[in-house]
């Protein structure tokens, strides 16, 4: 314990010092004020306390009146000098110590036989540079810490030398022991704050699992029935996740409105604004998931959402779908992260609503002072959770039915578990609420881009049950604060968003933990169509950066092959990377060698890192219009044109090198984007989509004979208008010299190849 002289001077705030006096006499904080004097003018605000500092006081608030305050300076004086008229060693004049000793006056007495020097200490009300001091520091919610540890050290530290001159030989015991105590509050108050950037993370891997007292109890269902019932009753627009449209073709001015907020956000926000803001959705769980039960306590949740300029109605809708669909005793908390929005209704109107609604106890809003973009808004928001599960989610979502259960625990069965719900489709124009496939584990290919691999086949014999999957999407997921924090969170040098998924998922993997989709845990998301409303925030190519950092740091070898494909990486500023190696090494993290062998191991069948020959390539010239097909460097859902075929005219400057690769899929070369037959209907025209190398409308084989492309889904082959040299499917006619096609180079050895898998992988499906 250690015993201080504290001279406490009120502020002109006009708090009555008695008042402060007998606070801090009743006291019944560990911070403890004894003998309490009140100075001879106690008008001034002046008085005396010996401060007795019990070591549980550390981890509790310093009481109100100081909790604001911080130490303006310090003073010593040595007791004898006020006893013995000032003989003695003083760099001060006579009347300076003559003044301060009167100052002191009666209430010195009590102190006499103390022992030693008494430090008097002046404490300021001075809020805001308190609390400025301990943000500055990143630990404002423990900013008492602060407070004890300046008052030690900076008491320590004044006039050292006259003090070590004249009690070295009757005090040394006493400087050691406060270098001591200030090396203890350093190191405990690196344990007891976790989250900061340069904190010691490896404190936290203690090797103790948080749940294991979870697993002790039975199961129940934690779905809230009554409420289930009477939103299944509900009708209205957009209710049980209908589709829901305004024509306003005749309205030039709602028209106008309608584009104007389809450009601000991407998506319809006009028709989310004629949707309830609680509406309804489609259970569209297994049915399996439906009667299904769960350990009967599970861990406490907080969920954290970021945002720039979302819609406010579509926003406040993300919300009210956690809240009303989370079952009581699980959700903590709804933490949103403001990322520097400039919409007036996301400020101050957005707080107003939740507290309005009588919801600000679960609903926090947090804001950035500047746009950090998503990677480090969820690292914000991290911070400031204090539930033991982390659960990610966008901004523009929905929570569907009895969402959290299933999504958490298989985090209190084993906590370096991640776990990602099942993502539903929520239509970008009418809001009608679709479900998704029946799952795919995730993937990448060797440009960097998000991919799928099929279930296994014990995996599809288990609806309901989670899967493991090597990748997740990236912006919903659920992960313990205490594997978040052991991993490291997210690497904070990614800028904005990209890659991050990456990052997360290899880290995940490779340092003893596991990943896993679980199919009973549905949340919609609302996919952006037709405009892209923020454009790059002004950083430069942060997503070649951000790839860059994954590849070296854990993809070992391997990130040569994403290299080869995107040679510009290799010369990309990653910056320091230092602390992120750290934590591989603190982990003893697995190598990516051992991640694509172990866990990915079916990746090389679907996206090999080494990629086989083409089937053909070159120009795709047809027969009959004598001109070749010209993709023009084109996007998502563009049509594709016959044009004058460049190797006659060097002077055109359109895209004609195509390549049949081995997904049987036809692509610009250098480019991943592919041709896409959507209907099985005669014209149906031939588009551009993002290559998925799952076949499926992107699956097309080249007959050498007949020259013919044919489309197996669609069972269409490849037709053209030489007119006006449109690209479409019709039903096949080896004699139409329309459907005739000529690449540059075939390699018939690969096709053939190609042929005798596709015929054993038939015969292997009917034989199932």
């Amino acid at each position: 314990m250690v015993s201080l002289i504290v001279n406490v001077a009120c502020d002109t705030s006009g708090r009555d010092p008695r008042r402060i006096y007998d606070f801090l006499l009743k006291d019944p904080d560990p911070l403890r004020f004894h003998q309490a004097r009140l100075n001879p003018a106690p008008a001034s605000g002046l008085f005396l306390a010996d401060v007795v500092y019990d070591p549980r006081m550390f981890m509790n608030p310093i009481p109100e009146y100081f909790s604001s305050w911080e130490i303006d300076n310090f003073e010593y004086f040595d007791e004898k000098e006020c006893a013995d008229g000032g003989k003695g060693e003083n760099e001060e004049s006579e009347s300076e110590r003559d003044k301060k000793c009167a100052e002191i006056g009666q209430g010195w007495n009590a102190y006499r036989k103390s022992r030693g020097r008494t430090w008097r200490i002046h404490f300021a009300a001075a809020a805001d540079r308190a609390k400025k001091n301990a943000a500055d520091r990143g630990r404002a919610p423990h900013a008492n810490l602060f407070l004890v540890q300046e008052l030690i050290s900076n008491a320590v530290s004044m006039k050292m030398r006259r003090f070590v001159h004249r009690y070295v030989p009757k005090r040394l015991l006493l400087i050691i022991l406060y270098f001591v105590f200030i090396v203890f509050l350093v190191c405990f108050y690196q344990r007891i704050v976790p989250g900061r950037e340069n904190d010691g993370i490896e404190e936290i891997n203690d090797g103790k699992d948080p749940f294991v007292t979870y697993r002790e109890l039975g199961r129940k269902d934690w779905l809230d029935h009554e409420q289930y019932d009477n939103e299944q009753k509900r009708e209205g627009n957009g209710e049980q996740g209908k589709a829901f449209s305004v024509e306003a073709d005749a309205n030039e001015t709602l028209r106008r409105l309608m584009d104007e907020l389809y450009r601000a956000n991407g998506y319809n926000a006009f028709v989310s604004d004629q949707i309830a803001l609680d509406r309804s959705v489609k259970d569209m769980r297994h049915s399996g998931c439906k009667s299904a039960t769960y350990l009967e306590r599970l861990p406490s949740v907080s969920v954290i959402l970021p945002y720039h300029d979302e819609h406010f109605s579509t926003l406040l809708r993300s919300g009210y779908s956690i809240i009303r669909r989370s079952p009581k005793g699980i959700l903590k908390e709804v933490i949103f992260v403001d990322d520097a929005s400039s919409k007036p209704d996301l400020k101050e109107p957005f707080e107003r609503h939740w507290k309005n609604k009588g919801l600000d106890h679960i609903v926090k809003v947090v804001r950035t002072k500047k746009r950090e973009g998503l990677i480090r808004a969820r690292s914000i928001g991290a911070r400031e959770a204090s539930a033991e599960i982390l659960v990610f989610l966008d901004s523009h979502s929905e929570a569907n039915y009895n969402w959290l259960p299933p999504l958490v625990e298989p985090i209190a069965l084993d906590y370096r578990t991640v776990v990602c719900p099942f993502v539903d489709v929520i239509d970008c124009d009418t809001y009608e609420y679709k479900a998704q496939d029946e799952g795919a584990r995730g993937s990448f290919d060797w440009e960097f881009n998000y991919k799928r691999l099929p279930l296994t086949e014990e995996d599809k014999q288990n609806p309901t049950k989670p899967f493991k999957s090597p990748v997740m999407a990236g912006g919903y997921f659920a992960i313990s604060s205490k594997w978040f924090w052991e991993l490291g969170g997210y690497d904070e040098g990614l800028d904005i968003w990209g890659g991050e998924q990456y990052e997360l998922s290899f880290k995940v993997w490779q340092c003893h933990g596991q990943l896993v989709d679980a199919p009973c845990s549905r949340v919609g998301h609302i996919y952006r169509c037709k405009y892209i409303p923020f454009g790059n925030p002004g950083v430069g190519d942060f997503i070649s950066r951000n790839y860059r950092r994954v590849a070296e740091v854990w993809m070992d070898e391997y990130a040569e092959h994403l290299y080869k494909r995107r040679p510009a990486l290799r010369t990309v500023d990653a910056g320091d990377m230092g602390r992120q190696k750290a934590v591989r090494e603190r982990l003893k993290c697995k190598s990516f060698d051992w991640f694509i062998k172990e866990i990915a191991f079916d990746q090389d069948q679907f996206y090999p890192a080494n990629e086989p020959p083409d089937g053909a390539n070159g120009e795709l010239r047809n027969l009959e219009a004598r001109k070749c097909i010209d993709s023009g460097f084109k996007g998502t859902g563009e049509k594709l044109q016959l044009r004058k075929c460049k190797s006659e005219d060097s002077a055109s400057d359109g895209e004609q090198e195509l390549r049949l690769s081995f997904w049987n899929d036809i692509r610009p070369k250098g480019r991943t984007m592919c041709f896409d037959v959507s209907k099985s209907l005669p014209r149906t025209p031939v588009v551009l989509f993002a290559c998925h190398g799952m076949g499926g409308n992107q699956h097309f084989k080249y007959r050498p004979k007949s020259k013919q492309l044919f489309h197996k889904v669609s069972n269409l082959c490849m037709d053209c208008d030489t007119t006006g040299g449109e690209v479409f499917m019709n039903p096949c006619n080896f004699e139409k010299g329309t459907q005739k096609w000529e690449w540059t180079k075939v390699d018939e050895k690969v096709l053939e190849e190609w042929e005798k898998k596709a015929a054993a992988k038939d015969s292997k499906n009917k034989g199932l």
